[in-house]
C-alpha cells in the first residue's frame, strides 16, 4: 500500500514540476514539441532512476557511517554529473537527432534541481532503497507526464490566433499555470 501512494504522490499529487516546481528550466524550453519532450522526458527518466539507485546507497553506506552526512548535496550532484554525461555520449552516439534537438538543455540535467530534488528527499522522506527507486522512477514519469503535455498544447497553441501580447513565453506561462491549477485536482487521491 505505502508503495502504492508513492506513486500516485510522485506522479501526480506532488508532480515534480506543476506542484514542487522544480526541473522548470527544461519543462519551458524543451517542450516545443512532443518528439523532442518526450525525449528529455525519457533521459530524465533514466538519470532519476540511476541516480536514485547510486546515492542511497553512497549516503547510507559511506556518508552515514563516516558521519559526513552533510556532503549529500555535493556527493549527489558528482553523481549526477557523472550519469548526465554518460546520457549525452549514449545520446550523440546512438541518437545524434534527439541530441541536437535537445541542444544546450541534456547538459542542464546535470544542475535540474529536480534530479537533486528528488534525491535529496528520498533522503529526508526516509525512504528505504525500493521506496527510493519507486519514488525516483514515478516523480520521472510525472516529469514526462507534464512536458509531453505543454508540449502537445504548445504545438496546438502554435496554429491557433493569440493575442500579440501573449504570444511566445507569456501565453507558455499562462499554460504551465493552468496545467498546475489542474494537477491540483489529484490533491485528494492520496
Amino acid at each position: 500500500m505505502n508503495l502504492f501512494v508513492i506513486i500516485i504522490s510522485s506522479m501526480l499529487v506532488s508532480n515534480v514540476v506543476l506542484s514542487q516546481f522544480l526541473g522548470i528550466c527544461p519543462f519551458l524550453g524543451v517542450s516545443k514539441k512532443v518528439e523532442t519532450s518526450v525525449g528529455m522526458g525519457a533521459a530524465v527518466t533514466f538519470v532519476i532512476t540511476i541516480a536514485c539507485m547510486i546515492t542511497y546507497p553512497i549516503y547510507y553506506g559511506i556518508l552515514v557511517p563516516m558521519g559526513l552526512e552533510y556532503l549529500q548535496t555535493i556527493a549527489f550532484i558528482l553523481i549526477i554529473a557523472a550519469l548526465v554525461q554518460f546520457v549525452e555520449m549514449a545520446l550523440k552516439k546512438f541518437m545524434p537527432a534527439l541530441h541536437a534537438s535537445l541542444g544546450v538543455y541534456l547538459p542542464l540535467i546535470t544542475t535540474n534541481c529536480a534530479v537533486l530534488g528528488v534525491a535529496i528527499n528520498n533522503i529526508s522522506d526516509g525512504y528505504n532503497f525500493i521506496e527510493s527507486v519507486v519514488c525516483g522512477i514515478c516523480t520521472a514519469l510525472g516529469f514526462l507526464i507534464s512536458i509531453t503535455i505543454l508540449a502537445g498544447i504548445r504545438e496546438r497553441i502554435e496554429f491557433n490566433d493569440v493575442p500579440e501580447s501573449f504570444k511566445g513565453t507569456p501565453i507558455v506561462l499562462v499554460t504551465a499555470s493552468l496545467m498546475a491549477i489542474a494537477f491540483c485536482g489529484f490533491a485528494g487521491l492520496v
